[in-house]
């Protein structure tokens, strides 16, 4: 995009005049012109920077993915977020996803979605961890009594750029497990996992939600 101001439909335009009809200046207008991070949208002596927006160097730029709102009144221009626009993952997110590897220290985890996403993948993310120091409060001896293959976690992110998860919290933890002998979905039974279809008793590091699919 040039760097000439992102154009708003005819009667929406900013305008130096404060003291005309109150209604109209109090409006806030939809300008339906797209953008993307980075984006110049006009220069700050037509707009103030508003939500989702930036000024570098005498300009106004977009800092999401979305469609400029202009305030009239206030001469202000912010970007509202677009709905299809992926969700980015941040430190202190909830995750949900599924233990696909155990080793001595770490169990892998693929990431399915996030606590407030519905309907939307979360793009591009990869394997993360939950190291043995963050699976619990207590000590942990061996990862392999807390997680197993293909339990659905719940977890928390503390580290982004290693990716790697933290159930240490009460809520956190396995929300759902298959008994390891006959692959049936266990059932909390006290403290522990039983299998009702041939009795097996596991161990998890249990999130208080297990079993009722609530997020």
């Amino acid at each position: 995009m040039d760097d000439s101001s992102i154009p708003l439909p005819e009667g929406q335009g900013i305008t130096n005049d404060t003291a005309g009809n109150t209604a109209d200046n109090n409006a806030t207008n939809g300008s339906d012109t797209f953008v993307l991070p980075g984006d110049f949208i006009g220069t700050t002596e037509e707009f103030r920077a508003g939500a989702q927006t930036y000024e570098k160097t005498g300009g106004v730029y977009a800092a999401i993915t979305g469609t400029v709102r202009v305030n009239t009144a206030r001469r202000l221009v912010s970007v509202i977020p677009c709905t299809d626009t992926p969700p980015v993952l941040e430190r202190g997110d909830v995750v949900i996803g599924q233990i696909v590897g155990l080793r001595d220290s770490l169990a892998m985890v693929t990431i399915a979605g996030a606590k407030g996403v519905v309907d939307r993948e979360i793009p591009n993310v990869g394997s993360a961890v939950v190291h043995v120091s963050n699976v619990k409060r207590a000590y942990v001896k061996d990862i392999a009594h807390e997680f197993g293959i293909f339990d659905i976690l719940k977890a928390k992110i503390i580290d982004l750029n290693n990716m790697r998860l933290d159930t240490s919290e009460p809520e956190m933890g396995v929300m759902k497990a298959l008994c390891s002998n006959c692959r049936t979905a266990m059932v909390r039974h006290d403290s522990k996992l039983k299998c009702p279809e041939c009795g097996r008793i596991e161990t998890r590091k249990l999130a208080t939600g297990y079993g009722t699919g609530i997020i």
